[in-house]
């Protein structure tokens, strides 16, 4: 991770785990109803709070909160991987289907572990919110 990313939407994990929930999503509107309301929901559930903790993790502004939402993530992650390897198993998608998700899964899961031990060596506030005073003019 090369420099400070200023936009959430500019971090590559965050793309990367919003694709992947993305694609998820597209796999599950096409299971049975009994599929979807069982596997489906729980599938869709963990790939979208991949994001969604990268997401809360970058609105913190101490390091070590921010950590902790990327452990969550990763933790959403793995449990990702657990209902695609259900899916799979299941008959529910193709074995080139589970060889890319597994892939992609595997890529951000690399990136993801890449991006907390960049958090990790901060030992300081890295984003600081302005001060009342310094927004007042005068």
């Amino acid at each position: 991770m090369a420099g400070k990313v200023a936009q959430l939407k500019d971090l590559e994990v965050y793309q990367l785990s919003t694709k992947l929930g993305e694609d998820v999503w597209n796999v599950v509107i096409h299971m049975d109803d009994f599929a979807r309301s069982t596997l489906g929901k729980q599938w869709i559930r963990s790939a979208d709070s991949v994001a969604a903790n990268i997401s809360e993790g970058f609105g913190r502004y101490f390091y070590k909160e921010h950590r902790l939402f990327l452990f969550y993530a990763r933790g959403s992650l793995s449990e990702t991987e657990t209902w695609l390897q259900k899916s799979f198993k299941r008959g529910y998608i193709s074995q080139e289907l589970f060889n890319r998700l597994s892939k992609d899964i595997r890529n951000l899961r690399i990136k993801l572990n890449n991006y907390i031990h960049s958090i990790g060596k901060q030992t300081k506030i890295y984003l600081k919110e302005p001060d009342d005073n310094q927004m007042t003019t005068g």
